[in-house]
C-alpha cells in the first residue's frame, strides 16, 4: 500500500464510471438503485450548480443533512471544485448549527430537506433560498482558503468533533488522509464489487463517511444507505443480501433485542460475511453473544476523527480464534502507534499510557485553532489521542479509557471501561456508562445502565452482581437504571450529560 495516495477523492467515482459504468454503486431509500454512470451525471449537475451560485476552490460547503443521495453527490461535486465539504448532522440543535456555521464561515449552507424534517426546520429558520438543486443559504463575505496542488496538503473535509462543549473544533482532513483510509478499509475487509455494505451509520460522521462511503466507493462495492438506523430494517437488509455490516456497539445491542422480539434465534447461513464495530471497549460475553448470533467473528477497530479515522483494527479473524480477543487489533499499515506515559506521569502504569499516532492519516490540524492543534500535535506530526491503552504480548492494542475520564478513588485508578464491561455482563443490561463525581476529598464512581426492554433489573441486584467481579474501590457508589441513556446520532453515549440528566435520581 502506498503511504501517501496522491489522488482527489472525486477521482474514485471517475475510475468506477470508466471501468463499470452500469454497475450499481448505491441504493438509497428514496431514489432506489443508482449506477456509477448515473451518479457521475448527478455529480456533474451539482458541480455546475455550486459553481453558478458562487462556490470556489477553498470554500467551505456546509451540508446540514441526514443519510441521502444528496450527501454523496454534494461531497463529490464539492471536491470537483476543489472546495471543502463540511457535513453536519441535521439533528443538531439550532444553537449548535449556528455555532458551527459562525466558526467555519462556509460559502454556502445546503439542506437535505427531502429526507429530514430537522433539515427542513433549519432551512426555514435560516431563510434558505428554494431555487436550484437544494435549498441553500449563501454567505457573501466567506473567504476562500488556498487551493493546494498536492492531495496530502489539500483539505477535503472539515469534520467537527462530536461532543464538543466549548469552542467547536473543526478537523481538517486532506484528500490523502481519507484516500489512505479508504484503501485500508478496502484491503482489511477484502471489499470487492460483489459486496453490499449496509450503512445506517450517519454519513455526517467520520465512521460512516470514510469507512462506509469512501471505502465502498474505492472498492467499487455497492453501498445501501439507510436514512436512519432501524434494527428491524437492518435485520431485513441482512436477510436480503447484505455482505458487510459496519455498526457501533449500541446498534448491535438493539439488533439482538429486535431479533429476540421477532423470534429470530440467529442469522447463520446468510450472505453476510463481515461484521465490525468500534468506538467502545468490548466485553467478552457481549462479543460472544454477537458472534454466536451471526456465526461470524466481530472485527473490532479503534480510531477518531483526527485520524481519518483509523488507528488499529483486527484483520482476517476466524470465529474460533476471536472468542477471547477483545482488543482493537494491531496498528494499521504505515502507522507508528505507541503508548507513552500519560500527561503528568513519568512512566507507564502497569503498561497503560496515552496512545500516540504518527502516519498518513493524521489531520492537517484544527481549522482556525492553532492553539488547540499545538496541544495535540507535536512538531513532527505525532498526534496525542488523549486515550489510554496498552499493548499485549502479541502486539494488539487494548483501549482502556480516556485520560480525562480516569477516576481516582481513594488513591486508586479506576478505568470506566473495566467497570462498564463488568456491568454489561448482566443479562438484563444493554448498555452502561461510568463516570466520576467529585466528593469532598475524593471521587466516587457513578454508573448509568440502559436495561434490556421489559427487564426488571434493579440497582441492588446489579450491586450484588458486581461483588465478585470488581474490587471494592471499583464498585459504583450508585447505579442508575433507565430505559434509555442519552446518546449521539452515532449511538455513542453522551457521558458529559449523564450527571445532569439524572440529577434527580442521585
Amino acid at each position: 500500500m502506498n503511504k501517501h495516495i496522491d489522488a482527489r477523492l472525486n477521482e474514485f467515482l471517475l475510475r468506477q464510471t470508466a471501468e463499470r459504468p452500469q454497475a450499481i454503486g448505491w441504493h438509497f431509500e428514496q431514489e432506489g438503485l443508482v449506477s456509477f454512470e448515473t451518479m457521475s451525471g448527478i455529480v456533474e449537475r451539482y458541480a455546475k450548480w455550486l459553481a453558478q451560485i458562487g462556490v470556489r476552490g477553498g470554500d467551505r460547503v456546509m451540508l446540514v443533512a441526514e443519510n441521502s443521495l444528496q450527501i454523496v453527490a454534494a461531497a463529490l461535486a464539492t471536491w470537483q471544485l476543489h472546495a471543502w465539504i463540511m457535513p453536519v448532522n441535521a439533528r443538531l440543535s439550532a444553537g449548535e448549527i449556528d455555532r458551527l456555521a459562525q466558526h467555519a464561515r462556509p460559502r454556502c449552507v445546503l439542506f437535505t430537506v427531502q429526507v429530514s424534517k430537522e433539515a427542513a426546520q433549519h432551512a426555514e429558520r435560516l431563510g434558505a433560498v428554494e431555487g436550484g438543486l437544494m435549498p441553500h443559504v449563501l454567505v457573501a463575505d466567506a473567504g476562500a482558503e488556498p487551493v493546494k496542488a498536492r492531495a496530502e496538503e489539500q483539505v477535503a473535509a472539515l469534520m467537527y468533533t462530536t461532543g464538543t462543549t466549548g469552542s467547536p473544533k473543526g478537523v481538517m482532513l486532506s484528500h490523502a488522509n481519507l484516500a489512505w483510509y479508504a484503501a485500508v478499509t478496502r484491503d482489511f475487509r477484502r471489499l470487492s464489487p460483489a459486496d453490499r455494505t449496509y450503512c445506517a451509520l450517519p454519513l455526517t460522521h467520520i465512521y460512516g463517511f470514510a469507512s462506509a462511503f469512501l471505502g465502498s466507493l474505492h472498492a467499487g462495492a455497492r453501498l445501501d444507505v439507510a436514512g436512519r438506523f432501524d434494527p428491524n430494517a437492518t435485520l431485513d437488509a441482512i436477510e436480503g443480501g447484505t455482505t458487510v455490516l459496519p455498526a457501533v456497539p449500541a446498534m448491535y445491542a438493539h439488533l439482538l433485542d429486535a431479533a429476540q422480539a421477532r423470534g429470530i434465534e440467529n442469522l447463520h447461513n446468510k450472505p453476510l460475511r463481515y461484521i465490525m464495530t468500534g468506538g467502545a471497549p468490548l466485553d467478552v460475553d457481549w462479543k460472544r453473544r454477537v458472534e454466536s448470533f451471526f456465526n461470524l467473528p466481530l472485527h473490532n477497530g479503534y480510531g477518531m476523527t483526527e485520524c481519518a479515522p483509523g488507528i488499529a483494527s483486527s484483520k482476517n479473524m476466524r470465529i474460533e480464534t476471536s472468542a477471547q480477543d477483545i482488543s482493537c487489533g494491531h496498528p494499521l499499515p504505515d502507522l507508528d502507534v505507541r503508548v507513552v506515559p500519560q500527561p503528568g506521569a513519568d512512566a507507564l502504569n502497569d503498561g497503560v499510557g496515552e496512545i500516540v499516532v504518527k502516519g498518513p492519516n493524521i489531520m492537517l490540524g484544527y481549522f482556525r485553532n492553532a492553539e488547540e492543534t499545538s496541544k495535540v500535535m507535536d512538531a513532527d506530526g505525532t498526534f496525542h489521542t488523549g486515550d489510554l491503552g496498552r499493548f499485549d504480548e502479541e502486539g494488539r492494542l487494548h483501549l482502556v479509557g480516556r485520560c480525562k475520564e480516569l477516576i481516582i478513588r481513594s488513591g486508586f485508578n479506576v478505568y470506566p471501561p473495566e467497570v462498564e464491561q463488568a456491568i454489561t455482563r448482566h443479562p438484563g443490561v444493554t448498555l452502561s456508562a461510568v463516570v466520576g463525581r467529585a466528593v469532598q476529598g475524593n471521587e466516587e464512581v457513578i454508573a448509568f445502565v440502559q436495561k434490556v426492554p421489559n427487564s426488571d433489573v434493579t440497582e441492588s441486584e446489579l450491586q450484588d452482581f458486581l461483588r465478585d467481579d470488581l474490587a471494592p474501590y471499583k464498585r459504583p457508589s450508585r447505579i442508575v437504571v433507565a430505559d434509555a441513556l442519552p446518546a449521539s446520532s452515532t449511538g455513542k453515549i453522551l457521558k458529559s450529560t449523564l450527571l445532569e440528566a439524572f440529577a434527580d435520581r442521585l
